[in-house]
């Protein structure tokens, strides 16, 4: 595929994901016009009615487009890509919401770099248990 429908793919990941918790945020909002201008893409016709904000985006769509962007066996630099952008997103309010969270892991438990003889299972304990650590150290 071309880096170019990449981009756009990438792209409409993030404005999906800017609409997970049912609202985009200010910050949020700069951060996609930023990223559709870095890639060339803010003239796009498909991009500029996304950003238009005149309809939101389901979050079932925002996942389909993820299955897409990253298909059966996901490249490492396609992956890595994708969790730095959205991260830069969904930190760039400074208020992770739990949608978005969900988010975050969901796409770590399809990172291309863990050990692949592990079950999913497996990954989504490992993700649960690294949450719940983390939870309990905010509360103290």
């Amino acid at each position: 595929m071309k880096s170019e429908q990449k981009n756009k793919q990438l792209l409409k990941i993030l404005i999906g994901a800017a609409w997970i918790d049912g609202i985009i945020q200010v910050e949020e909002r700069d951060y996609l016009r930023q990223m559709a201008t870095n890639q060339g893409l803010s003239e796009d016709k498909e991009i500029k009615t996304l950003l238009s904000e005149l309809k939101p985006v389901q979050p079932t769509e925002c996942y389909q487009w993820l299955e897409d962007y990253l298909g059966d066996n996901p490249k490492t630099a396609d992956y890595q890509k994708l969790l730095e952008s959205l991260s830069g997103l969904i930190y760039s309010d400074g208020d992770v919401q739990m949608q978005e969270a969900q988010l975050l892991t969901k796409i770590q438990l399809l990172d291309p770099a863990q050990d692949s003889g592990k079950s999913t299972f497996d990954k989504m304990l490992k993700t649960i248990q690294k949450l719940y650590r983390k939870a309990l150290t905010q509360n103290l």
